[in-house]
């Protein structure tokens, strides 16, 4: 089925972003474990592993829209030297991941992708969902202090 190229320009974007976070997730997981943070090495190894699936629905959204997906192109990774740190360079890369969804939601709607539209609403819910916890992260940091945070991800 020939997709509209418009669209299949954004969901190559969508797919360059979401294989910027299955690495830079999962690096912050691997230092998060290194660092005995067993709680935040979970939950950002979780988020690698839905980035790759994730990344698998919209190659092969691509594939049937008859495009070619691009998985040699990587955006720069956000990685953090400690627990602030990495948790800000998390809310950057997701604000500006939300932003080019949106983006991309518009441009399907426009183009009357419908399926596309849903797939890519679908992550957009997931991603707010994350901005969600990072955010409450950032929370506890200020209201607890980071000793007290860091002792609870233990």
């Amino acid at each position: 089925m020939q997709g509209d190229k418009q669209v299949i320009e954004y969901l190559n974007k969508v797919l360059t972003a979401e294989l910027t976070s299955i690495n830079q997730y999962f690096l912050h997981a691997r230092m998060f474990k290194n660092w005995g943070l067993e709680k935040l090495n979970s939950a950002n190894y979780k988020k690698s592993i839905k980035d790759m699936k994730q990344a698998d629905e919209i190659i092969e959204r691509v594939l049937l829209l008859e495009g070619l997906p691009n998985l040699q192109r990587l955006g720069a990774l956000k990685i953090g030297e400690e627990t602030s740190e990495i948790i800000s360079c998390n809310m950057k890369f997701q604000h500006e991941q939300v932003s080019l969804l949106k983006e991309a939601i518009a441009v399907c709607e426009k183009q009357q992708d419908y399926v596309s539209r849903d797939l890519l609403e679908d992550i957009l819910e997931y991603e707010e969902e994350h901005v969600d916890w990072l955010e409450t992260q950032e929370y506890q940091i200020e209201n607890m202090g980071i000793e007290n945070y860091l002792q609870a991800q233990l």
